[in-house]
């Protein structure tokens, strides 16, 4: 058994694969902006209110959230904060014509990739909006990591999951031996399934798989 690479799973695996999602009260600006992100070879959909976004989002969904900071029904914000608490993780780029510091340092402070103010540079905002789109990217690979490194886990026998916790403690298998009672090669025989069943090759392996589900 060994495990997936990113490349072999159905992942995004580049900007082209993921969309903007856009949410501005301004119908005006929902265009331009969709319009911009068009002729940038990025995918755009675009939404007048939270309330809409939310009611066709999906976990399944990629890319990044570009958010007026100022909407009649919830401010961008407190949209963020909603965002986050119903486990919403795609970034999210707060855009506002009446930003201050103030408003920056808290949505930042609160989860934003970034505060822009408008009128913004169309190269600065499309450069910010890659940089968040390959972040979510790597959200996903590594959420994947630990869907993958708990299934395997849930394959371990209750003695292997002990054997596994004192082998990356760093025991050897002297050491384990004794401390559960039973010969070194039962452990010997213990740790190879571990291995097996974690679809891992060493040691380092085994560890750095180990830190991902704790």
């Amino acid at each position: 058994m060994s495990m997936h690479s990113p490349a072999q799973l159905d992942l995004p695996r580049s900007i082209s694969d993921a969309t903007v999602f856009v949410i501005d009260d301004d119908r005006g600006m929902r265009s331009a902006i969709e319009f911009l992100l068009g002729t940038a070879g990025l995918n755009a959909k675009t939404y007048a209110s939270g309330r809409a976004f939310l009611e066709e989002y999906q976990p399944r969904m990629h890319g990044c959230l570009l958010l007026d900071i100022r909407m009649p029904d919830i401010s961008g914000l407190d949209f963020q904060n909603e965002l986050r608490s119903q486990g919403v993780r795609l970034p999210v780029i707060l855009i506002s014509a009446y930003g201050t510091i103030p408003m920056a340092v808290r949505a930042v402070r609160e989860g934003a990739f970034d505060f822009i103010e408008k009128p913004f540079d169309d190269e600065s905002l499309l450069k910010r909006i890659r940089e968040a789109i390959h972040l979510n990217i790597d959200q996903r690979v590594d959420d994947l990591k630990v869907q993958q490194a708990r299934e395997q886990l849930s394959l371990l026998t209750a003695r292997e999951k002990e054997v596994m916790g004192l082998v990356v403690s760093g025991m050897l298998n002297k050491q384990i031996a004794m401390e559960l009672g039973i010969s070194p090669k039962t452990v010997e025989n213990h740790r190879s399934k571990v291995m097996d069943k974690m679809g891992v090759q060493s040691l380092a392996e085994l560890v750095q798989l180990n830190t991902l589900l704790h």
